[in-house]
């Protein structure tokens, strides 16, 4: 008679193993690049005006991508990536519009590692990637607030400050409140006040998230800090088929080009956009400001960086690096 016959010929003695449920949660770590390098964030305009259009914008990063390569050092990881807006405007195709970037890049002597879709800064099948960042949200209550303006999960309005009484309608019998200016916490002697909109709503009573907003997610994808209940959120894919799809919703959220490429993820992310995109990435840093990471990926990234002796800001928007510049292009997504 073997072990296993007499196992089930014997009284099998049952072994219960107690632990708390908070034991099953576990933060996965990712792999880090030491800086991650945007080479671009494209809209369907800049697409439509042809390749010229293309190959500007990227001689215009070339120079700002070698710099940051350059102060990153030369034994540093760096990994480039690209975000193709497909969430305001469908256009083209993944089989036609990929190949028209990845060839003005290189007509730079650029490489584009990674290639993201903006929708899924949004949403994907199996996760609200914008509802995750949007829990992370630190409310500040402003100083003699009287709750007269709904909070951020039902206004979809964010701000760094307070804002003006001027805002709030006196009630009835009662004397009316002189203006008083808006005012930025912190600041520094002058207030520089900002009030962004993270979402509005469709007919449908759907959420059309803001072009901010979606930046913001896009940040803390690339600082590989947003999960999903302790799961890392939108790993990058391979695309092992010899073309790419006609439609946007095949493709992997966030695609693998190269495949030597260092990890997505980066202690710090730089990105080079042009100047039309300031307000916008404002409005990101002031996000990113109030946002409280996942404490267990916040120790992942500062006991990682500092056994590799690279010191990481405690701060999350002092971890997002830019260049500004201008490549001729007009409009935007929002």
């Amino acid at each position: 008679m073997n072990a296993a016959e007499g196992e089930s010929a014997g009284v099998r003695e049952a072994a219960f193993v107690y632990r708390e449920s908070s034991d099953d949660h576990r933060t996965r770590a990712v792999a880090y690049s030491h800086l991650s390098v945007e080479l671009g964030h494209l809209y369907m305009e800049d697409f439509a005006a042809g390749p010229e259009r293309l190959r500007a914008h990227f001689a215009q990063v070339a120079p700002w991508a070698a710099t940051a390569r350059s102060l990153a050092g030369p034994k540093r990881r760096v990994s480039t990536c690209f975000l193709v807006d497909d969430y305001f405007t469908q256009f083209s195709s993944p089989a036609e519009a990929i190949p028209m970037v990845t060839r003005a890049a290189s007509k730079a002597g650029l490489r584009i590692d990674y290639l993201a879709r903006e929708s899924a800064c949004a949403a994907t099948d199996s996760v609200r990637t914008a509802e995750l960042l949007l829990a992370r949200l630190v409310k500040e209550p402003p100083v003699g607030g009287n709750g007269a303006r709904p909070p951020v999960e039902e206004s979809g309005w964010f701000c760094n400050g307070v804002r003006s009484r001027s805002d709030v309608p006196a009630q009835a019998m009662s004397t009316a409140t002189a203006w008083e200016p808006p005012l930025e916490l912190g600041a520094r002697r002058h207030s520089v006040f900002l009030d962004a909109q993270l979402w509005s709503t469709g007919r449908d009573g759907r959420r059309l998230w803001s072009c901010p907003f979606l930046a913001a997610v896009w940040q803390m994808l690339r600082l590989g800090l947003l999960r999903d209940r302790g799961e890392v959120v939108l790993p990058p894919q391979s695309w092992d088929e010899d073309d790419f799809p006609e439609e946007w919703h095949r493709l992997p959220p966030v695609l693998r080009l190269n495949p030597q490429a260092p990890p997505f993820c980066g202690y710090r992310t730089f990105s080079v956009l042009d100047s039309r995109f300031l307000p916008v990435e404002h409005a990101v840093r002031m996000i990113l400001d109030h946002t409280a990471a996942d404490p267990a990926a916040m120790r992942q990234v500062a006991e990682r960086s500092v056994a590799e002796g690279l010191a990481v800001p405690p701060a999350l928007a002092e971890r997002v690096l830019y260049a500004f510049t201008t490549t001729g292009t007009q409009g935007g997504g929002t």
